[in-house]
Parts: structure tokens; sequence; C-alpha cells
């Protein structure tokens, strides 16, 4: 289980996204953070269909070749570096399950955001497998995720 959501490219599906703003000042560690994605411009769209004036960035997913080549300058020392120590390989790995306090708070701030973003997070958003949505998971595997408390050190942050 490891926490990670990302945007892949589908003609057949649509996802509800929260904007946030990142200070100028922050942006460089936000990079850095998130240094397994791709970052990409869009042009958000409102749900009365209206388009922002500014674009935003949209975390997308790299292949692991991509993101050698790109983000690791082709070097296995920085892969290594990052990742290889502990024993991972990959970086996205198709029988990965998501972390349970991670996905909990997702689902927690969908919900949050009404039953439009709720319902678009639940049945457009997938586990690594790109087939099983978190609905499905979380009314089968995943069942009592939705129950559980985060960690003490963790339920600021998570909590809902």
């Amino acid at each position: 289980e490891i926490s990670s959501l990302s945007v892949e490219q589908s003609e057949a599906e649509s996802v509800v996204i929260t904007i946030f703003e990142i200070q100028r000042t922050e942006v460089s560690s936000f990079i850095e953070r998130e240094h397994e994605f791709r970052f990409l411009a869009v042009t958000p769209e409102t749900f009365n269909g209206l388009f922002y004036t500014s674009p935003a960035v949209l975390c997308t997913r790299y292949s692991d070749e991509e993101y050698l080549l790109n983000r690791c300058s082709g070097s296995d020392e920085i892969f290594f570096h990052r990742y290889g120590q502990y024993g991972i390989n990959k970086i996205w790995l198709d029988d990965i399950l998501p972390c349970r306090v991670y996905l909990r708070h997702c689902v927690l701030a969908a919900q949050n955001l009404g039953d439009m973003a709720y319902d678009n997070f639940l049945d457009h958003t997938y586990l690594g497998d790109r087939k099983t949505t978190i609905r499905a998971y979380l009314s089968t595997a995943g069942a009592g995720i939705m129950e559980e408390e985060p960690p003490e050190q963790l339920k600021y942050r998570y909590g809902g």
C-alpha cells in the first residue's frame, strides 16, 4: 500500500479536480516532493461550462521509461538514490493498493465537495490495475477503510 494519485489521459473518462494555489516560494519544494509526476498545464472548466482564465498544473503519470529519462536525466544512479535503495524498481505498479489512510482522506475530501465530486471520484478513479474503481474497491477488498481512524500523528492532516 502506497499513497499516490495521478491522472492518466482517457477519452472515455472525465475527472473532477480541486484547484489550490501554491505560493511561488513553494513551487520548487512542490516539484521536488512530487518528483514522480509529469506536470501538465491545463485549463480547467467549471461545472457551468466556463473555463478558468489562468492555466492550472495537473499531476499526471510518467511511464517508468519516461520518468528515468526526464526526471532522472537517464541516470540509474539518480533512480537508485530516490527509489532503488528502498527495493522499489518501478514508479507505478499495476497490482499496488492505495494507502488506506490516504485513500480515506481523498474520499472524505471528495465527499466534502458535494455529490458530483464524490461520485466522480468513486466512479472515475481506479486502482493501479486500471479496472477496479474506488467505489468497487471500497465495497469489496477495501471495505472498512472509511471506518478506520488515521494514526495519531496523522489525525490533523488526514482527519477529514
